[in-house]
């Protein structure tokens, strides 16, 4: 009698395992179905059902002794999971959840897998990660979930800080919420990949800084820096000069426009900006004239008079920068508002004719 019963026991025990292992087996072949026929006729719920009961076979097999130790079994888990994460896009949560299964099934597999066999199957299944993740991203930037968008870009800058593009929707996406320090923080770190764009993002940051933050002291860094790195862009030293002009230090703007000038007389932008500097404060001061009651006519012609003279002071750079560069549309169009002022009708309608010319 025991040694039928022995016998029993053992048998049982062979069936046991048996069993274990007929569920990585069918683990496999839903995970093959889906590969080789699902994924290129399936519908997307007979899809997701059929992984879904791949990934059911694996919760099996690693509830056993002797399958939960098998590499294989955690690789195959980490695919169906990983797929399911990508693929359902209707359910945010249970995206979310299977990724979370397909990481812990990924880390595991790494752990058995000593001989590397499951190598391609983790990779596939890290990126189907990534890609599950970047998907949620946009589904929400789409939706106008800006701040559910930024927490999805920010983990993957997390996993792949070296990747560009992330960084650029992840800025894009902060500013879209309002939030500028990050939406800065993240076009900065764009700039430091010295990407062909980067101008147009030192762009971004400068105007992010001065319109939206109202930060000269930063505004002013970032546009020396650019300045630095892009000397042949006149953009940065217009900023920079603006900044003073707006911070009331007009000496500073004019002896950063003298030096410059004096090092390449014949640069028509110097010549422009300086002038600038002057009809920027009679434009100011304009603003400050129609505030004025009528009845103080006295304060009234002290603002015009020293407005008047301002626009004097500008005009020999704006016309040296037109002689310079005798179609410059910016140049002529303030020379066309100045003489209009002037009540200049010669020079006005010269200047107008100028313009008519470089349009046609």
């Amino acid at each position: 009698m025991k040694k039928i019963l022995l016998s029993a026991l053992f048998l049982g025990a062979v069936v046991g395992a048996h069993a274990q292992k007929a569920e990585v087996t069918e683990a496999r072949k839903l995970w093959e179905i889906f590969n080789n026929i699902g994924i290129k006729t399936m519908p997307l719920n007979k899809n997701l059902e059929n992984l879904e009961k791949g990934l059911k076979h694996t919760d099996n097999a690693i509830a056993n002794e002797k399958t939960k130790s098998l590499a294989e079994t955690w690789s195959l888990r980490a695919s169906l999971s990983s797929a399911i994460s990508v693929m359902d896009t209707l359910d945010f949560n249970n995206s979310i959840a299977k990724q979370k299964i397909a990481e812990e099934a990924i880390a595991k597999t790494k752990e058995l897998d000593k001989k590397g066999d499951e190598k391609q199957a983790l990779e596939n299944a890290q990126i189907n990660v990534e890609n599950a993740i970047n998907t949620r991203a946009i589904k929400l930037y789409n939706k106008k979930d800006y701040k559910g968008a930024l927490v999805e870009f920010n983990e993957l800058i997390a996993r792949k800080p070296g990747d560009t593009g992330l960084y650029i929707n992840a800025g894009v996406t902060a500013k879209q919420m309002g939030d500028f320090p990050q939406a800065i923080k993240h076009f900065k770190k764009v700039i430091s990949f010295n990407v062909p764009e980067s101008k147009d993002f030192y762009r971004e940051v400068i105007n992010m800084s001065l319109d939206n933050l109202k930060d000269t002291t930063g505004g002013l860094e970032l546009a020396r820096e650019a300045q630095a790195k892009f000397p042949a862009e006149s953009d940065f030293i217009g900023i920079e000069t603006d900044i003073y002009i707006t911070r009331g230090d007009i000496a500073k703007s004019q002896e950063l426009l003298g030096k410059l000038i004096e090092k390449d007389p014949k640069r028509a932008i110097y010549q422009y900006l300086m002038g600038d500097t002057y009809y920027k404060q009679a434009l100011n001061i304009q603003e400050q004239r129609v505030k004025i009651d009528a009845k103080k006519v006295k304060e009234y012609n002290a603002l015009t008079t020293k407005m008047v003279a301002l626009v004097d002071q500008s005009i020999p750079y704006y016309k040296k920068a037109l002689e310079l560069d005798p179609k410059s549309e910016p140049t002529l169009q303030t020379l066309k508002q100045i003489y209009a002022f002037k009540n200049d009708t010669k020079n006005y309608e010269e200047i107008d004719k100028l313009l008519k010319a470089l349009k046609n």
